[in-house]
């Protein structure tokens, strides 16, 4: 593990701070993003604030870079379904009911506590916590693909790839009711709901609060009450989906959080002991961030949402 260091120099061109730091250091722009929002860099003698600040030539910075800390998670023997993996980065194929990263309340027995197991150490230290490697995350209580780099340099290119929403996402999702649209778009900044603090929500459109997300979906089949459905996303906001089949009156089959159950469905879910939010990551792709391959993998439907379908089938004869 490296110690800490103090850079300094001089900015040669005009550019946004985070590149021209990227440019001027061995550091990569993600590891820059991260220690200007920690506060550990300077300009010109004072703290910068943000990363997309335009800077001049000849301004004068100063970067504290501190040792990368060690990952509070501890690795955990924990089963995964690995679809890929190679030197630079993994894809799994979560389980619902998996939380991705530690957090209060959930401390082990998450899919970090199993990829360091698995990965012994290997994965990408770039936000200065030694080997987290998470690029991008799903809800505890949805299944599918996610993919976590194992290198600084494979984090930083998946990071941008993120962050340009070049990265293909398909999910699938069983929904209340059936959308009157059998396709379409569903937009609008999303962000906390005043309403309640764990929840988010599509806000008014004057609103400059929140993040503009896109989702396009598709009815893949119909039945009473209820009909799955594609989503394919533009962007990635947290609870996006949710939130976006709960703003057109479609909410999620088991969402206890942004929507109620169909009452012609209650006692089916009940049955079939489903209760989470009825939503699967089935398909992933992207640029392979070292070899600049496409790549995609695809995820079948978990047992219980298979089952779900099946009984939505019989109960709709």
């Amino acid at each position: 593990m490296s110690g800490p260091q103090v850079i300094t120099g001089e900015i040669t061109a005009p550019a946004r701070l985070d590149k021209a730091l990227a440019d001027a250091t061995d550091l990569s722009r993600a590891r820059v993003q991260a220690l200007i929002a920690q506060g550990q860099i300077t300009l010109d003698g004072q703290v910068a604030r943000s990363a997309s600040t335009k800077v001049a030539a000849g301004s004068i910075f100063e970067i504290d870079v501190p040792a990368a800390s060690e990952a509070e998670a501890q690795p955990q023997d924990i089963p995964l379904n690995v679809a890929f993996e190679d030197a630079h980065l993994i894809v799994v194929n979560k389980p619902a009911g998996m939380v991705v990263h530690p957090a209060a309340g959930n401390p082990n027995g998450t899919l970090v506590n199993a990829l360091l197991h698995h990965c012994d150490g290997s994965l990408s230290g770039i936000g200065g916590v030694a080997r987290p490697g998470i690029v991008h995350r799903i809800d505890k209580d949805t299944s599918g693909l996610l993919v976590v780099a194992k290198s600084d340099a494979a984090h930083e290119e998946l990071a941008e790839q993120f962050a340009a929403h070049s990265v293909h996402r398909r999910y699938i999702a069983i929904c209340g009711g059936v959308p009157r649209e059998k396709a379409g778009t569903i937009e609008g900044r999303i962000g906390r709901s005043d309403a309640n603090r764990k929840k988010m929500a599509v806000l008014d459109k004057k609103s400059s609060r929140g993040k503009y997300a896109v989702t396009h979906y598709k009815v893949l089949g119909s039945y009473e009450s209820s009909a799955v459905i594609e989503c394919r996303l533009e962007t990635g906001r947290t609870h996006q989906v949710r939130v976006h089949c709960a703003s057109i009156g479609h909410p999620l089959l088991g969402d206890q959080l942004y929507g109620k159950t169909p009452k012609t469905l209650k006692s089916l879910l009940s049955e079939q002991n489903f209760a989470r939010q009825a939503l699967h990551a089935a398909e992933l792709g992207f640029l392979h961030p070292i070899t600049g391959e496409k790549v995609r993998f695809s995820a079948d439907l978990p047992a219980d949402m298979q089952e779900l379908i099946d009984e939505l089938m019989r109960f709709n004869r």
